[in-house]
């Protein structure tokens, strides 16, 4: 069976989960999403407040070889387990989740296209390209009111390491995507083209 991987990359709080959920709506039973923020590496032993100061926007923070290896699992039609990750405790939680294999694979994730295994593995990639600040208000919304965490503590990680590690890491991988999309989910014209340009790819993969 033909089937797609699509990977959804930008800076956090551009919008790439609204996109691929906006992707994943239009395929439903036909499609998967697996997010590379479920992929932090496990630190067993780690106090709470050693887990807290660590670097999570450096590349080597992610199991991205075990995303990769998921990946292959799905498109050879194989039911994968991963991990999922607690971002109030910095620390992946016991229980893993089950995907079961689609024909449409969306990948999302901020540094997936800084892998060239994983970005080699996207049949298609789309950068999410958003204006820091629109970014940053959306990252200090979600963090204390879902994650957890108190402003000041969202402020810290954005100079320490969420700002550099993007100018370092994640603005120069826009070079790596097939599409650029600004503002996210809010580009109707661009996520409905991406939508009929997969249906196709599809229904080429199914003659």
């Amino acid at each position: 069976m033909n089937r797609i991987v699509i990977g959804i990359a930008g800076g956090s709080g551009s919008g790439k989960t609204t996109v691929a959920r906006k992707i994943y709506q239009a395929f439903h039973k036909s499609a998967v999403i697996l997010s590379h923020d479920h992929y932090y590496k496990e630190h067993p032993g780690m106090s709470f407040e050693d887990r807290c100061k660590l670097n999570y926007d450096h590349p080597d923070s992610l199991d991205t070889h075990l995303l990769v290896a998921h990946i292959k699992d799905l498109k050879e039609g194989k039911t994968i387990l991963h991990p999922t990750f607690d971002f109030s405790k910095h620390m992946r939680n016991e229980t893993w989740e089950k995907t079961e294999p689609a024909r449409l694979i969306i990948v999302e994730g901020i540094l997936i296209f800084t892998n060239k295994e994983l970005c080699d593995l996207c049949d298609v990639k789309l950068f999410i390209d958003t204006d820091s600040d629109v970014r940053f208000v959306r990252r200090l919304r979600r963090d204390v009111a879902k994650r957890g965490r108190t402003m000041e503590s969202v402020i810290n990680q954005y100079l320490s390491t969420v700002k550099p590690m993007h100018e370092q890491f994640v603005e120069p991988s826009k070079r790596k995507a097939d599409l650029i999309i600004p503002e996210g989910g809010h580009n109707t014209i661009a996520i409905n083209t991406i939508i009929e340009s997969i249906k196709k790819k599809l229904s080429q993969g199914a003659h």
